[in-house]
């Protein structure tokens, strides 16, 4: 299985259309989106592209191939024109090669405040716009891996826009032209 992961489309057709392209391309199974997909925020600046309306035409046909959670710019307005459910505060993932996977937007759970995890779990938000791979300990000594994919509209911090794959236990950040620009892999085995 190969899973794609994005996060902060803020309603930009422009780089939602780079990412489908980009989704083509590296034939992932799924894609996961981290949250805020079609509005873009009192915080931030409209992103480049911005038409929501596009972007919404332009995920409905996915709808089989998408999973996602909720980010804090996503609403009920937001899901009665989405035909795929944006509305859940996080998943949880079960990969091979790699364990429990904690997908939220990150806007509640983050490295700041983190949710219930095991000794080795990893995090995986957006939300902050800006790629991410850390190792976490937490009060009891505990570590985690926090991932984050960056942002597919607005990036921030000087990083691209971008998107993660994640293959046999294998964590790839990429631009939205298919450039890699870092790697994860885990410490379990295939």
């Amino acid at each position: 299985m190969k899973l794609m992961i994005a996060s902060d489309i803020h309603g930009s057709a422009l780089y939602c259309g780079q990412l489908l392209r980009a989704c083509e391309r590296e034939g992932a199974d799924r894609l996961l989106l981290l949250g805020d997909i079609l509005y873009h925020g009192p915080r931030n600046d409209l992103p480049e592209g911005y038409a929501p309306k596009e972007v919404i035409s332009l995920l409905n046909p996915m709808k089989d191939e998408l999973l996602c959670v909720r980010g804090n710019c996503d609403t009920e307005v937001d899901q009665m024109v989405l035909e795929f459910p944006i509305m859940a505060e996080y998943c949880l993932l079960e990969l091979p090669c790699t364990g429990t996977v904690f997908a939220t937007h990150g806007h509640v759970h983050n490295p700041h405040h983190l949710p219930p995890l095991k000794q080795g779990d990893i995090l995986l938000n957006g939300h902050t716009h800006i790629p991410a791979c850390e190792e976490i300990v937490d009060m009891e000594g505990r570590t985690y891996r926090y991932l984050n994919p960056g942002s597919v509209s607005i990036p921030k911090e000087g990083s691209a826009h971008s998107y993660m794959i994640w293959e046999n236990g294998e964590f790839i950040w990429k631009n939205l032209e298919g450039e890699e620009y870092m790697t994860w892999k885990t410490d379990s085995r295939c």
